[in-house]
């Protein structure tokens, strides 16, 4: 009976393109500029942190990991948006929406995972100066990214398998894209160990990441209060870009949660899709402004990268 269930139902309608025919046009303009912000923004500064050895340090190792992070994330959305908005019908197979769930769940995990132990290296790096180069090598840094991205993607496949399973008694996902708390809600089978794992991944990914995030920063603070003055210039310049993209993530997915377990019916279409895509859109557009333009190693090297372009064209034409 399952089977048979599972099998008549081979896509999900999505039906959150109602309010988009109208303007679809000025839409699709907006995610494909956003897109292409996006895209060279992150690309830039990986080439950047690749290219140049003095930025092969683990603070920019994880940085690199974060902005590869956006990418992958942000293309598990944009090119299926544009497709979308442009689309008169609004259909996803099921194996392609559970594909963009697992894009888009494993991009959160890693994200503030990733943010997590970019604290733990500024809490070496500030409060313990003299066993930074030991505790913290370049080699620790990519064992700490790989082990982020490995525990995210294990961990999400887990619960993609237990949504698999359910039996659904509906396709239609009232969303622009697919989202698994609305898959879930489709299951007509009881979904009890799939709720279970939900709240422990939950946890897991939430939970456990503020542990170290919240350590890091008041021990940080407490240097920075009966530090120098050159410490509390340091502390500022590094940990400023970091706090503020944890901040506007945990923003994103709060108004990703809210959009899930509440009826917004009453709110304008506008306000709502800004609210549901900004976890995926504002995060990779302002974490290499944030970071390119606050660390001056970073900010000094695009610069020498830019003008050698420049000068580089200039001389061509010459």
């Amino acid at each position: 009976m399952m089977n048979s269930t599972q099998s008549v139902f081979s896509y999900f309608i999505l039906g959150g393109y109602k309010d988009l025919r109208t303007l679809r046009y000025f839409y699709f303009m907006v995610t494909t500029f956003l897109y292409s912000i996006i895209v060279c923004a992150n690309l830039l500064l990986i080439v950047v942190i690749c290219v140049n050895r003095s930025l092969h340090e683990p603070m920019y190792i994880f940085l690199c990991s974060l902005f590869v992070n956006e990418l992958y994330g942000s293309t598990g959305l944009f090119p299926f948006l544009l497709v979308q908005i442009l689309s008169d019908i609004h259909t996803v197979s099921v194996s392609f929406c559970f594909l963009q769930i697992f894009c888009l769940h494993t991009y959160a995990c890693i994200e503030i995972c990733n943010l997590a132990v970019m604290s733990y290296d500024r809490y070496l790096a500030i409060c313990r100066p003299l066993q930074y180069n030991t505790r913290m090598t370049c080699n620790k840094a990519v064992i700490f990214a790989i082990a982020v991205w490995l525990h995210c993607f294990v961990k999400f496949l887990i619960t993609l398998s237990l949504n698999i399973s359910l039996t659904r008694c509906g396709n239609i996902i009232n969303s622009l894209f697919c989202r698994n708390y609305l898959v879930v809600k489709l299951a007509c089978s009881d979904p009890k160990v799939n709720n279970i794992y939900g709240l422990f991944g939950t946890v897991n990914t939430i939970l456990i990441p503020l542990l170290p995030i919240c350590f890091s920063y008041i021990k940080i603070l407490k240097i920075c209060y009966a530090g120098s003055k050159q410490t509390r210039q340091k502390a500022v310049s590094t940990c400023t870009p970091q706090l503020a993209s944890l901040l506007n993530f945990s923003f994103g997915c709060l108004f990703e949660v809210i959009q899930s377990r509440f009826d917004m019916s009453s709110v304008p279409s506008m306000l709502r899709i800004i609210l549901l895509l900004y976890f995926v859109i504002i995060q990779p557009v302002l974490s290499p402004v944030m970071f390119g333009l606050q660390l001056s190693k970073i900010r000094n090297t695009c610069k020498h990268v830019l003008c050698y372009k420049r000068l580089a064209v200039h001389g061509h034409k010459m």
